[in-house]
């Protein structure tokens, strides 16, 4: 069964190709095919890379602000093209979508048809950096395949399992029963986090209490307890909990009355300021990336050494909290971007929170790749860096609704 999967985040859009069957083993299995998109602030990037590991980059020299072009660019070198790894669309059999917010309907991977589409576009508001690109993924395929059955996969579905004291926002109840509450998302990448950590620990999930941090552009923590979410740092939007790359993360909400009374700020400018000009971004002053945050602390910003030291400092808050929820800690997940690559992040992460018996390797952090350990033998909880995985979760599902 041939799978393209459309993985649109807040700062990249990605694609990817599986071929693999209803029963395929848990264990990742590589692309056929992959493709991204890359704006490094002056031009976009299309990004190509086949089975045998060949990459084609070109610059498409395409307004970022239309990503549907873009993106039809990037998705017509499956079957087109020097990197073609089909001879027709035809041989796509299914479809498969990340979309970040499914609200409190959709909560399971689920066949799309109008009336999904319908519920993804009610809560596209409430995560503007992300359901309209879902959308427009959708849409886009229905385009370029018609009559190919796709598939949502939700970042939000992990957790449904958050207790009501976790949910519940503390504002009038009115709130909660109209659909304001904490949703949590990075769902795909937390809940594969749990499983692989279980594997490569060679335990039962249903033991373990796991904490798994998705660190990139966007970033949230979850509390895993059995193989359940029982608390995550991102709420009813993907702006609340940790700093982020261009999101501030959770702030005094008294600040936004504020702007609004006394500056007259709009709720449009403050979506903006929030959502993108906020974070490592704003503070540094100098970007949204982890990499370039590191390099200007070493050329002497101090803005950037303050972002940094902000960003680990909400972070291991964090990390504490989640422990207070588990109870206990047996594992520390670092995934994506930030999470993945950035041995100065995860040092400086687990530098003050050895009480909950997390003892660092600092050899092992800093040559450390995905998938492996970065504890002491004699650490209690395990510290791992696992990759994410989101796109062959997705071609899973697919393939079990197929």
């Amino acid at each position: 069964m041939k799978i393209l999967v459309l993985n649109a985040g807040s700062s990249t859009q990605k694609s990817a190709l599986f071929k693999l069957e209803p029963d395929a083993s848990p264990d990742p299995l590589s692309p056929e095919w992959e493709g991204r998109l890359e704006w490094d602030g002056e031009q976009e990037s299309l990004v190509i890379r086949n089975s045998q590991g060949q990459e084609i980059r070109n610059k498409t020299l395409s307004d970022p602000k239309n990503r549907q072009s873009s993106v039809r660019k990037m998705l017509v070198n499956v079957w087109s093209g020097p990197a073609a790894v089909l001879s027709a669309p035809s041989e796509i059999a299914v479809a498969g979508h990340r979309i970040v917010h499914g609200g409190s309907e959709l909560t399971q991977p689920v066949v799309v048809d109008s009336q999904v589409k319908k519920q993804i576009a009610a809560v596209a508001e409430i995560a503007p950096l992300h359901n309209q690109a879902g959308l427009s993924g959708i849409e886009l395929t229905e385009e370029l395949l018609p009559g190919t059955r796709q598939v949502a996969v939700f970042d939000t579905g992990f957790h449904r399992t958050l207790p009501q004291p976790v949910a519940v926002y503390p504002g009038p109840y009115a709130w909660y029963e109209s659909g304001i509450r904490r949703y949590g998302f990075h769902g795909i990448n937390h809940e594969y986090c749990a499983h692989r950590a279980a594997h490569m620990l060679r335990r039962d999930l249903s033991s373990l209490k796991i904490i798994s941090c998705h660190l990139g552009n966007g970033c949230s923590l979850a509390a895993i307890d059995g193989g359940q979410s029982v608390d995550t740092t991102m709420g009813f939007t993907p702006l609340e909990g940790l700093m982020m790359g261009t999101r501030s993360g959770s702030i005094d909400p008294g600040i936004l009355t504020h702007l609004m009374r006394v500056e007259g700020v709009s709720g449009n400018e403050l979506n903006q300021i929030l959502n993108q000009q906020s974070g490592l971004l704003g503070i540094s002053g100098v970007s949204s990336d982890m990499r370039d945050i590191v390099k200007a602390m070493g050329e002497g910003s101090q803005q950037a050494k303050l972002a940094f030291e902000m960003f680990v400092h909400r972070l291991r808050a964090g990390i504490g909290a989640m422990a207070a929820s588990l109870g206990g800690l047996d594992a520390l997940a670092f995934t994506a971007g930030i999470g993945e690559n950035s041995a100065e992040v995860r040092q400086a992460a687990c530098a003050k929170v050895g009480f909950l018996g997390i003892e660092l390797d600092e050899a092992r952090n800093s040559s450390v790749k995905p998938d492996g350990e970065l504890s002491r033998d004699s650490s209690r909880a395990r510290v791992l860096v696992i990759r994410a995985q989101e796109d062959w979760c997705i071609a899973r599902a697919c393939a079990r609704l197929a």
